[in-house]
């Protein structure tokens, strides 16, 4: 083998050698590209809860129970407020009524079940809900001055027994959004009541613990998922329409099941509930 040949080879080699360095280095900044924009998801996510809070529209599948093992420190919250949180007031009261528009998904219903009817609604008073689960009973009080229309929608779902034997699928327990995610039927966080009614929020609204309000996929997509802020909210922006509050004694039952943590689905501090959440029955006071 000549020189100049020998040199040539080593230049080939050589060549090659720094191509696949290149290479694995495109594949690493590529990698860790993806692994940003998952990370990114996850806090839109948790933002923008919900949305979900797709805060109603989460379209992974529940785990299964056999997937549910013990939650490891970083499944679980550090720590939870136990204050509960001044209930939600409008700065500005609504007029005596309100005009509340039910219109038909595209989605087709997860559970058989009639729209309320549309028109007019009073802007005032309380309403008691009683959901018996398995982790005891969570009693709610539903505000009409906060959200009329939400307040309507939510006991037509309980007259009609729409929340009867459901799971709450979603449990998150990281800093700035401690909520549990219920009133999907299908358990996997896509599911609807066929229909939707638009958002009834304002500028100074917040979460607290101890606050209810409805999970949506963006703007004016409210149905039947709702959730429950147990603990810190500080990450949620008003675009969630609370529509009344559940009692300390509720809380400290949630308090519980948060402590055991998830199974994750949406990272590690989000998925679904370890210790189950099941809807028995909901009941509206008389």
């Amino acid at each position: 083998m000549s020189k100049k040949t020998h040199q040539q080879q080593l230049a080939a080699r050589k060549a090659k050698r720094l191509a696949e360095r290149e290479s694995e280095r495109r594949r690493q900044r590529r990698n860790l590209a993806i692994t940003i924009a998952s990370v990114a998801t996850v806090v839109v996510v948790i933002v923008g809860v919900f949305v979900v809070f797709g805060v109603g529209g989460d379209d992974k599948p529940a785990a299964a129970p056999s997937d549910q093992a013990s939650a490891g420190p970083e499944n679980k919250p550090t720590s939870i407020p136990t204050a509960m949180a001044p209930a939600p007031k409008r700065a500005t009261p609504l007029a005596a009524e309100v005009n509340c528009t039910y219109k038909k998904s595209a989605e087709p219903a997860s559970k058989k079940v009639n729209p309320p009817a549309d028109g007019k609604t009073k802007a005032s008073g309380t309403s008691k809900v009683s959901l018996n689960t398995s982790i005891g009973d969570l009693q709610l009080t539903l505000d009409s001055a906060l959200a009329p229309c939400a307040v309507k929608n939510f006991l037509s779902l309980v007259g009609q027994k729409y929340f009867d034997n459901t799971k709450c699928h979603r449990l998150t327990v990281g800093e700035g959004l401690q909520v549990l995610q219920c009133g999907d039927p299908t358990g996997t966080g896509s599911g609807g009541p066929g229909y939707s009614f638009a958002d009834e929020v304002y500028p100074t609204l917040k979460y607290g613990r101890g606050v209810l309000a409805m999970a949506n996929s963006g703007a004016n997509t409210n149905g039947s998922q709702f959730f429950i802020v147990y603990g810190d909210a500080s990450g949620l922006t008003p675009q969630y329409t609370a529509f009344g509050t559940i009692d300390e004694a509720s809380a400290k039952l949630i308090d519980k099941v948060a402590e055991a943590g998830v199974t994750p689905q949406n990272g590690p501090q989000d998925g679904t509930p370890i210790t189950p959440v099941e809807i028995k029955t909901a009941t509206a006071a008389a």
